[in-house]
């Protein structure tokens, strides 16, 4: 038994299988995909085709059942040699290992990308793939029927906001086949290496979507040598950045719809909520964390925003931490929510199951303007993608010192988790302005009788 043991992932194309191989350590898997038009998603920028064989290859030596007796001997032979032919390449190529989300990427590099609108724990660059014939597949195979979700992503399932990203473009893809194909299975890439779980939160999710907790594929009890066959396999190498706004909306709805369906909530949100004067309630939450980028004073700051909604005839203020709610109750609460306030981080992801056109007001640490890059305008793009209105930042300006010069890159190290101070006259004029604004909205909405959740549906397939 070898140090360098591998397992294998074959894909079906109309005439050829992709292989891939991963270094698992102490033993060798082989896995084979099967009978699926490979990355071909209508509602992503980006999706993977196998190079059409040449015409040469097309003959009937390939189809068993017609060939006759005379041909046996010609044929076995011929699968012989194409059993032996087999060429694996690397799944991580190192050749792209300084651009590996351009062009081809680092992940399969070898399959060309076509634009459409709408780590085992073990070094990826040992992990290898092939293509094969259907005909003359590795001895001992074990079949595995269904559908598998293939998923590369450059970064971590586990975090929110990552997490979601690279799970969007399959939900396209299920929302694009009227949600009739479920996946059997999950197999997560990460730099080309295999990863064994998602977040918690990212997984409820994908449980709600899909109907199902996602199983995720370890390969364990594989034999040394038995290929295992997938029979059928969408791979996804990019995340939902390639995909159009309109597309993205239509996935977060059937998300959120989702959501409520699986945490037996109203469908209908906020917007059905009317108070005793005949007004539209406002839901206003204050979402706080702990640790890096909280508030550092939340009494004085929970004071401000809820003496402003207090103001508003309809407004209900709640203040929630992120850290000790469920998904459910994560979900229940940004159905109740219009208007929400949180500092910059992935607590703020949730926004997307508030109603559509609903306020988000974001806060951030000294330094992170000028040093974070443009990760910091995550959550404006979300808020874009899913149909909310980011309403602005507040920076502080205030906060720890640098021994170097504000501009200099090291800073960073220290605005990064940096705590978050407060200014009550700004805080207040940011808040009463939001909230007027929200009022005129859904007083509009509540007398032309065309709510948000009527007027784009909560769109359950």
């Amino acid at each position: 038994m070898t140090t360098k043991a591998r397992n294998e992932i074959c894909k079906l194309s109309p005439q050829k299988l992709i292989l891939v191989k991963h270094n698992r350590g102490h033993f060798t898997i082989f896995i084979l995909i099967t009978c699926v038009t490979f990355f071909i998603a209508l509602h992503t920028r980006f999706s993977l085709q196998t190079p059409p064989p040449p015409s040469s290859w097309e003959s009937p030596i390939f189809n068993t059942t017609h060939s006759s007796t005379n041909h046996t001997n010609d044929l076995n032979f011929m699968v012989h040699k194409l059993r032996s032919s087999v060429t694996f390449l690397p799944l991580k190529d190192l050749r792209y290992a300084r651009a590996p989300l351009e062009g081809h990427t680092w992940f399969m590099s070898s399959m060309y990308d076509t634009r459409e609108d709408g780590r085992g724990k073990h070094d990826g660059s040992w992990n290898s793939y092939a293509l094969a014939w259907p005909e003359a597949l590795p001895h001992n195979t074990t079949f595995m029927r269904g559908l598998t979700f293939v998923s590369y992503s450059h970064y971590n399932y586990e975090n929110l906001w990552h997490g979601l990203s690279a799970m969007v473009p399959f939900v396209a893809w299920h929302k694009m086949h009227n949600c009739s194909m479920l996946p059997s299975r999950w197999v997560l890439y990460h730099w080309g290496e295999l990863r064994f779980k998602m977040g918690l939160w990212v997984g409820t999710l994908m449980e709600a979507t899909f109907n199902g907790p996602p199983i995720i594929v370890r390969f364990d009890g594989v034999g040394e040598d038995g290929p295992v066959c997938l029979e059928e396999a969408v791979v996804m190498r990019h995340n939902e950045g390639g995909m159009s706004r309109e597309r993205k909306m239509e996935v977060y709805d059937l998300m959120r719809c989702k959501a409520r369906m699986y945490c037996n909530m109203s469908l209908k949100g906020s917007d059905v909520q009317i108070n005793d004067r005949g007004l539209p309630m406002i839901g206003m939450t204050l979402f706080l964390r702990t640790g890096p980028r909280s508030f550092k004073n939340e009494t004085i700051v929970i004071e401000i925003f809820h003496k402003e909604c207090a103001k508003m005839q309809g407004c209900r203020f709640m203040v929630a931490h992120s850290n000790n709610l469920t998904f459910c109750e994560q979900v229940k609460l940004m159905s109740l929510t219009d208007i929400l306030i949180s500092p910059h981080g992935a607590q703020l992801t949730n926004m997307f199951l508030m109603e559509r056109n609903s306020s988000v007001m974001e806060f951030f640490p000294k330094g992170w303007l000028t040093l974070a890059g443009v990760g910091q305008y995550v959550y404006h793009w979300i808020a874009s993608w899913s149909g909310m209105k980011h309403q602005g930042s507040w920076r502080d300006p205030g906060g720890d010192d640098c021994p170097y010069s504000e501009d200099d890159r090291r800073c960073m190290s220290i605005y990064k988790n940096g705590r978050i101070g407060h200014n009550e006259t700004h805080f207040a004029e940011w808040a009463r302005n939001v909230l007027a604004e929200v009022k005129t909205r859904k007083i509009q909405e509540t007398s032309m009788k065309s709510r948000a959740a009527s007027s784009f549906g909560c769109a359950c397939c």
